[in-house]
């Protein structure tokens, strides 16, 4: 992913988790938005708080980038 592509930019083991947990999300729907963070599995995990707080600034950046590779 392009965050990976910045110098010094890796994902920590939570974040990966989450990425993992998106992506098999993403396998069923095709699509995430932020009310899926406060479904299964992601709601037993802190939801749409705990991804904020992983992610920060660029949680949205990253849902829109995921959904658009999806989409490609």
């Amino acid at each position: 992913m392009k965050y990976h592509a910045g110098p010094g930019k890796k994902f920590t083991e939570q974040q990966m988790q989450w990425l993992q947990m998106i992506r098999d999300h993403m396998i069923n729907s095709f699509h995430l938005e932020r009310d899926d963070l406060e479904m299964a599995p992601f709601d037993a995990k802190g939801g749409l708080g705990k991804m904020h707080q992983l992610f920060g600034a660029d949680m949205d950046h990253l849902i829109n980038e995921l959904n658009d590779e999806l989409v490609a």
